[in-house]
């Protein structure tokens, strides 16, 4: 019985690519039936704001799969990305990338003879790809970043199975903990936490910026690595480098009901028509659809034939080389059709099927908690143009000091009240802080909220945080300065 998968063409050069890459898969023997779904820039500017039609929503959760090439996401304006939504609807949690060297695909490391076979594994759903964001001043933007416990063990957990089923014998998690010490200080915690149940896998962290400068100079020297969203987004990029370009680079968003596979590049709108695309990232993003769906002979047939064509010299115009055989997009799949069942080369990158399963209602993922939560007092972030001991000054009136204490005011992170230096530029909106005036004081959210009304009589409040203590320890971070 034949896989019957969702399958978006997407935008640009997306339905060439598509096409030549279903052409190749049902030539090696893939047991899939296409069920094609309207989805891209085109929907969303008929008025779907997730990019797709609802009829091709629920084609896609029935199928748990979905196929998709390319889609554009303009810069700047009011329209999110639909590949980012569509990962985050569906709960993929898991965006893997795999980066291999390619015969035939020309770097400075394949010059050098260094081999290069790199699994990223992204957290796909959280951090600052949240997109909320707030305009809090007519000067200052506000995006928030969200790290999360479960998703973070959720994340780690997906990456050590699959490094153990990959025989991989190194797992590095790339983070800034030195920096954002809750947040990527939460996604680090839990990445140790989860390493101590895979015992045989070694288990390091990089600080992101070391990473990447790590991954240009021994690339190596790494094996899997697994990173918060954002930061895994741009060193994927960066490794799509080492192997030639996002061209090479196949990506899946995996999730425990449905699972996305596509390309990373973009759209090219530059190329659409011509007949000049190279469909090799798409290619190799469905081998790793076919292997997640258990077709793994009909995976390693295609790879197989994509290497001896690469070997035999064909090349699409993005990575010619002066003694290549230049071909189009449709000639370099039929290229590849023909060196299907040729030349063996080892299954190394077998991915574990993940069952779809029909939701009737939404999951809620919690980690168990049991101890203390306590509020310590509260951020107020508030707008104003005066001078930070002129803030200062007004709040040590406006507080009750037998209730509440001022601690610190920053502007933009930094301490500026009740010390600080004059070579502190600031904008026009100021983290307050106020805690309880008594010593390990507690507070309540009423109290909290009478403060803020309080204070709103002078001031414009633009957000607020709780500053919580759990189990006595602080769940907020100091300013700079402070």
């Amino acid at each position: 019985m034949k896989t019957k998968i969702a399958v978006a063409k997407g935008d640009g050069i997306g339905p060439e690519i598509m096409e030549a890459v279903l052409y190749i898969m049902q030539s090696a023997g893939a047991q899939i039936e296409p069920k094609y779904v309207d989805m891209g820039k085109e929907y969303y500017e008929q008025g779907h704001s997730t990019g797709m039609t609802p009829q091709s929503k629920q084609i896609i959760e029935e199928t748990g799969i979905l196929f998709k090439g390319p889609m554009e996401t303009p810069k700047g304006g009011g329209m999110k990305s639909i590949n980012v939504t569509a990962r985050k609807v569906w709960s993929t949690y898991a965006n893997k990338r795999v980066f291999k060297s390619l015969p035939g695909v020309e770097t400075v490391f394949s010059k050098g003879n260094i081999p290069i076979d790199i699994t990223i594994v992204r957290e796909n759903i959280e951090d600052t790809y949240g997109g909320i964001e707030h305009m809090l001043t007519h000067d200052v933007a506000l995006c928030r970043r969200f790290i999360t416990r479960p998703g973070s063990l959720q994340i780690h957990r997906y990456t050590f199975d699959m490094a153990r089923k990959k025989g991989a014998k190194k797992v590095t998690c790339g983070h800034k903990a030195n920096i954002m010490k809750i947040t990527d200080g939460l996604f680090l915690e839990c990445f140790y936490e989860v390493a101590k149940e895979y015992p045989e896998i070694i288990a390091n962290d990089v600080i992101v910026d070391d990473l990447a400068m790590k991954l240009v100079v021994k690339p190596q020297d790494f094996d899997v690595i697994v990173l918060p969203n954002l930061q895994g987004d741009i060193i994927s990029d960066l490794c799509a480098g080492l192997v030639g370009g996002l061209g090479f680079a196949p990506s899946a968003n995996i999730g425990d009901n449905i699972s996305i596979f596509e390309a990373v590049h973009g759209t090219a709108p530059d190329i659409v028509g011509k007949n000049i695309a190279n469909p090799t990232s798409l290619l190799l993003s469905g081998t790793m659809l076919l292997r997640h769906i258990g077709q793994v002979k009909a995976a390693q047939n295609i790879e197989n034939a994509l290497l001896k064509t690469l070997l035999s010299g064909f090349h699409t115009p993005d990575f010619h080389q002066t003694d290549s055989k230049l071909v189009g997009t449709k000639e370099f799949a039929s290229a590849i059709v023909k060196n299907l069942g040729g030349i063996s080369f080892d299954d190394d990158n077998y991915d574990f099927e993940i069952p779809s399963k029909i939701r009737t209602e939404n999951l809620m993922i919690e980690s168990s908690f049991h101890g203390s939560a306590e509020i310590m007092g509260v951020d107020l972030f508030i707008e104003s143009n005066r001078l930070p001991a002129q803030v200062g000054n007004i709040f040590q009136v406006l507080l009750d000091r037998e209730k509440w204490k001022l601690v610190t005011i920053s502007n933009r992170g930094t301490q500026v009240y009740p010390t600080g230096s004059v070579y502190t530029e600031c904008i026009n909106q100021y983290r307050v802080r106020v805690e309880c005036a008594e010593e390990n004081g507690k507070a309540s959210q009423q109290e909290i909220l009478k403060l803020a009304v309080l204070v709103s009589d002078t001031y414009k409040i633009c957000s607020l945080e709780m500053l919580m203590s759990y189990n006595g320890k602080k769940g907020y971070s100091l300013a700079q300065g402070q």
